[in-house]
């Protein structure tokens, strides 16, 4: 479970994080980037506008089962602009940022915006915080002994083959990053909206776009099964390369409690893990594999976190902080090795 990292960890206050944001801010890294942003947005679009383009051409052919891999991988790209947006790296005024959200989340990819930015919000805030962050919550998968020990029995046949299954899950998840966005626009809980969200409106409008304009295109271009079976791989692929992006992250790293009390600079970064690699690996994973950095410093452009990369690890071996950095390889296994842990004592 990791605890150890967190225990041996001094109470601090704040004064070490505001060494660190200081040194990051003289090195210009926290200036917004627009020139670059303007590149990236544009080199995407392209990408993700040729291949419906390129899936309109191929017309009604099994050929299309390839283009829906190639867009599978447009559309993950896509969501990975909506991320930016969502931490305001693209533009530091509200407007512009939710309206690159809302075009890139919620018409592009079919993901409410607002739903997604409330969500990943309460993760930073309090990464791997079983009562606190979302993304190891209550859900399919089980992150901690207490969790497994609660699983009603329905899921415990899930529970205990987890790390086995976690992969052919996120299949999955592309359906359901689409059915929660939904449920978001639409849930209300105590007389109200399950939800917050500043433009409730625009993003069920947007999401019905997406919804007719995906669906339309692809039954007006392929024949029914083509269709379904399109449909099926660019979502599967979609949630696979998505959950994929995300996992090396976070999982298998120390998971705090109430009786943790971390400051700032160590709640981010002995929750998290980089992974290692160059430039393709940089762009593959959206820049996430600079997850310290990125949840030091959330607002950062993601083409200054390569270079805020050295200063912050430095930073940590300052203050004895550790610091994690692994192969992309070396990361799937360490958090399947803790899906398998976790979920020991339901195998007896």
């Amino acid at each position: 479970m990791a605890r150890s990292a967190v225990a041996d960890q001094p109470v601090r206050r704040g004064s070490d994080y505001a060494v660190l944001s200081r040194r990051i801010s003289e090195a210009g890294l926290l200036e917004r980037r627009p020139g670059r942003y303007a590149v990236r947005i544009a080199l995407t679009a392209t990408f993700f506008l040729a291949g419906w383009a390129a899936v309109v051409a191929v017309g009604d052919s099994w050929a299309q089962l390839l283009m829906a891999v190639g867009m599978a991988v447009a559309t993950t790209q896509v969501a990975f602009l909506g991320h930016d947006a969502g931490h305001r790296q693209m533009f530091r005024r509200r407007g512009p940022s939710e309206l690159a959200g809302l075009l890139a989340g919620n018409l592009a990819v079919g993901l409410s915006y607002g739903w997604w930015v409330d969500k990943h919000n309460r993760h930073h805030a309090n990464p791997n915080h079983t009562d606190e962050d979302p993304d190891v919550g209550g859900g399919a998968l089980v992150w901690t002994y207490e969790q497994a020990a609660a699983t009603p029995p329905y899921l415990r046949w899930l529970a205990r083959r987890q790390a086995w299954l976690f992969f052919p899950m996120l299949l999955l998840e592309g359906f359901h990053l689409h059915v929660a966005s939904v449920r978001a626009l639409v849930g209300r809980s105590g007389g109200g909206w399950s939800t917050p969200m500043r433009h409730r409106g625009v993003e069920a409008l947007l999401l019905a776009a997406h919804a007719a304009g995906y669906l339309g295109l692809i039954f007006a271009v392929m024949s029914p099964a083509k269709a379904l079976a399109f449909i099926a791989i660019h979502q599967g692929l979609w949630g696979l390369y998505m959950g994929c992006a995300f996992a090396p992250n976070h999982k298998g790293m120390p998971m705090p409690t109430e009786e943790d009390n971390l400051d700032y600079l160590r709640k981010q970064a002995l929750t998290s893990r980089n992974v290692r690699g160059g430039r393709f690996v940089d762009v593959a994973l959206g820049g996430l594999n600079y997850q310290i950095e990125h949840h030091l410093f959330p607002n950062m452009p993601r083409g200054n976190l390569r270079r805020a990369q050295p200063i912050v690890h430095a930073y940590c071996a300052e203050r004895e902080v550790p610091y994690v950095e692994t192969g992309l390889v070396e990361s799937y296994r360490q958090a399947l090795a803790h899906l398998h842990e976790v979920g020991r004592p339901l195998r007896g």
